[in-house]
């Protein structure tokens, strides 16, 4: 059997991961502790996000011709890619939180809602918060107004009540 077969479906469970993928990263775990990295994966598996090392080659096929292809020229020396289909910001978050703590963890590049991010770029995104934290800030700035208008409305009545 060739090489080649024997990689393919390496290649095609790469692919399918990253169909769908909302956000991608890239990084280089060299140095890391097995300590670190069991804590890193515990995170990234709470999150819901895929965290695996693969051969740098074969990651390269697998993203030719999508939108993860700007990141094949980051794929040098060690890699791991995180891959969350449900929270685009989810890789960038977990990696750059964890990147404080362990310095020897380097983010690399990576992929958010089809967009390419050099590291800056990813470290920016990571200060975004997801979208949950989003969704109650919302909720709670549309609240607030709300709720004073009732207290006020409220403290007219009694106050009405009282003259009466």
């Amino acid at each position: 059997m060739a090489k080649v077969e024997l990689k393919q479906p390496i290649v095609d469970e790469i692919a399918a991961a990253l169909d769908g993928a909302q956000g991608v990263v890239l990084v280089d775990y060299r140095g890391l502790t097995v300590e670190q990295d069991t804590k890193l994966r515990k995170q990234l598996r709470e999150a819901g996000v895929v965290y695996k090392v693969y051969k740098n080659t074969l990651v390269k096929r697998a993203i030719a011709g999508t939108a993860f292809e700007p990141m094949a020229e980051k794929l040098e020396g060690p890699s791991a890619i995180a891959i969350s289909t449900t929270d685009a910001t989810a890789p960038a978050r977990i990696m750059a939180e964890f990147a404080k703590t362990a310095d020897k963890l380097e983010l690399k590049c990576g992929v958010v809602e089809g967009a390419y991010y050099d590291e800056n770029g990813i470290k920016a995104i990571a200060d975004i918060p997801s979208r949950e934290v989003l969704l109650s800030r919302l909720l709670g700035s549309m609240q607030s107004p709300i709720t004073n208008f009732a207290r006020v409305i409220k403290q007219i009545a009694e106050k009405n009540e009282e003259v009466a």
